[in-house]
């Protein structure tokens, strides 16, 4: 799985950031499609283009939880309490929406997408999930 992660976070890391097709919460949604599944968030996919439109669907969902929760449970990934490579989870402020990020974990910490690349973030995990 290590490999597969490695690959991934530097082919998507060297996107350039789109909100709508390429941001912290889709990246999460990439990496089920390159591990094979269909895009668990398709709906999502190019409905909002700037950090204003991705606000407006996290204040929708209530939390990115609960928008990653939506997309996790479309390919049947399943919540877990410790991460392990590969693991896609939620991590950041378990108040303030708008500090929360999407990430996956390599084994040894949170990877999240930024506007400059895949990068490590230590964050409290909000929630986990294997797929």
């Amino acid at each position: 799985m290590l490999d597969q992660w490695v690959s991934f976070s530097r082919a998507y890391g060297e996107l350039p950031w789109e909100p709508g097709k390429v941001d912290c919460c889709l990246c999460l949604s990439a990496w089920a499609m390159w591990l094979g599944y269909s895009d668990p968030a398709r709906h999502l996919r190019g409905t909002y283009d700037d950090e204003a439109g991705f606000r407006r669907i996290i204040e929708q969902a209530g939390s990115v939880t609960a928008l990653v929760e939506r997309c996790a449970d479309s390919i049947s990934a399943k919540r877990t309490q410790r991460p392990f490579c590969g693991s896609i989870g939620v991590i950041g402020s378990p108040t303030n929406i708008h500090r929360q990020f999407g990430a996956i974990h390599d084994g040894e910490g949170w990877n999240v997408r930024f506007i400059h690349g895949v990068h490590r973030m230590i964050a409290t995990p909000l929630a986990i999930w294997s797929i």
